[in-house]
């Protein structure tokens, strides 16, 4: 008997230190596999340098269209909600992350070949190939996203994933930062032509297969996991809608969005058309906006532990949309001062969207939590739609009546400072425990120290948000 409790002993401790060597091992094919694919995640964005320049200067599409294209990324997020559980039911996340991004990979590798053939002389036909494009691999991209998440969820222990991901958002934002400037620097230095799209789309394709490649080969396996007893749909319902500080986060998150993304993709091609600057001045922005923001986390996770969510985010918001109103005030010759707008704006965006993502973690109910992210997703994901769809309108029109078209983007730039600093009244009646005045917030910011430390980032599409933890338990 004891021999066969030895041997049983010994068949343990080899198992445990072979799943230690294999999540050691996930680990680093985890970050590999993020850093390569970087590149195509970045240019899957609705606003970025490479889907602008495309767009904006390679085939001169109307401001309807780009809206309209520029809303097709938050069509994906709200249809993808519908069929997410039947895949859930199909087969595990990491299999439905790999083919849905695979599916993805195609659809790029596709558009670069098509690129010689969209005609650059009709924009109307053009747009029409890119919006059904764009429409498709959207689509994928959501389901891929969505599953990667839930399947990394899986098998990295809470006890690591603070300092893990720590570790993996630093390094995957260089991957993010150099080709922000590889990009810029092509783009500009032969003037848009569409072989440069395409080496782009080809070597972020090519990288993309590493990337694929070495995600299906990770090892680890699905943690054990308690699962918490189910309740029907209607009794969800009922619990969603008695969470009162949900529901009005909800509505914030509505009118953010609509701010955010009425006019938000013409910001870059304000830039290009009417300030006159060059992919790689874009790039070189995000670039610096991306690397302040990068040093200015850690403060802004502080404060937001130490004050609350709501008041730290309503600071971030004022002291980031309150340099937006300069964008009224751009013009050719003082065009220089975008290079502090992005700095500060990185700076000051980093507590709002941190926030975002800590604050719904205390809001949603853990007894409907998957129903509750799906209402909230859903209904900011078409608010998000409908947002740059109705700016091309807007801007389309008053175009079309006015000759300066200086002082028309002035004016509907007003929309998204005004809009966004109303819908504060909104945020600041979510109930939260915990949460300090807004008056304690100013006060702490005072301090030059704290100050010095806020360069955050304006937009962190490449994170992964974590609550590190100090219980493992």
């Amino acid at each position: 008997m004891r021999s066969k409790n030895l041997v049983n002993a010994t068949a343990t401790r080899a198992t445990a230190q072979q799943h230690k060597v294999d999540l050691l091992r996930s680990l680093r094919l985890c970050t590999a596999e993020g850093i390569m694919a970087m590149p195509i995640v970045t240019m899957s964005l609705p606003v970025n340098v490479f889907m602008t320049a495309l767009l904006a200067k390679a085939y001169v599409l109307p401001m309807t269209t780009i809206g309209l294209i520029s809303a097709l990324p938050f069509v994906g997020n709200f249809i993808q909600i519908f069929f997410a559980p039947i895949l859930a039911k199909w087969r595990p996340p990491k299999t439905v992350c790999v083919t849905a991004a695979t599916l993805h990979l195609m659809a790029w590798a596709a558009l670069g070949v098509l690129l010689s053939w969209i005609p650059r002389d009709d924009p109307t036909a053009a747009g029409h190939w890119l919006i059904a494009w764009f429409l498709v691999t959207s689509c994928f991209g959501a389901v891929a996203g969505v599953s990667w998440n839930a399947w990394i969820q899986e098998w990295v222990p809470y006890r690591l994933r603070g300092k893990y991901f720590g570790r993996r958002n630093a390094t995957l934002q260089i991957s993010t930062l150099t080709f922000l400037l590889v990009t810029g620097w092509a783009l500009a230095r032969w003037n848009y032509a569409i072989p440069v799209f395409q080496f782009l789309i080809v070597g972020a394709v090519v990288m993309r297969v590493f990337s694929l490649r070495w995600q299906w080969s990770i090892p680890a396996r699905p943690r054990q996991q308690v699962v918490a007893p189910a309740i029907s749909i209607r009794e969800q319902i009922g619990v969603v809608l008695r969470a009162r500080s949900l529901l009005i986060f909800i509505a914030f998150g509505a009118v953010w969005s609509f701010a955010a993304n009425c006019f938000g993709p013409f910001y870059h091609v304000f830039m290009f058309d009417q300030l006159g600057l060059s992919a790689w001045d874009v790039g070189l922005m995000a670039t610096l906006a991306q690397l302040s923001g990068a040093l200015s986390l850690p403060a802004w996770g502080h404060l937001l532990d130490r004050f609350g969510n709501k008041s730290v985010m309503t600071f971030s918001l004022i002291l980031w949309q309150g340099q937006s109103f300069l964008w009224c005030l751009l013009t050719p010759d003082n065009r220089n001062i975008l290079y502090a707008m992005w700095i500060w704006g990185g700076a000051t965006s980093a507590g709002f969207i941190l926030g975002q993502f800590t604050i719904l973690l205390r809001l949603i109910p853990l007894e409907a939590k998957n129903l509750a992210i799906g209402i909230n997703l859903a209904t900011t994901s078409l608010v998000a739609a409908i947002a740059p769809i109705t700016g091309g309108a807007v801007l389309t029109w008053a175009l079309a009546r006015w000759s300066d078209a200086l002082a028309v983007h002035h004016v509907c730039f007003l929309l998204q400072p005004v809009l966004a600093l109303l819908g504060c009244t909104l945020l600041l009646r979510v109930p939260e425990p915990r949460a300090s005045s807004l008056t304690m917030v100013f006060g702490a910011m005072r301090n030059i120290r704290t100050l010095s430390g806020v360069f955050g980032l304006s937009f962190l599409v490449n994170y992964v948000f974590y609550r590190a933890q100090k219980d493992d338990r």
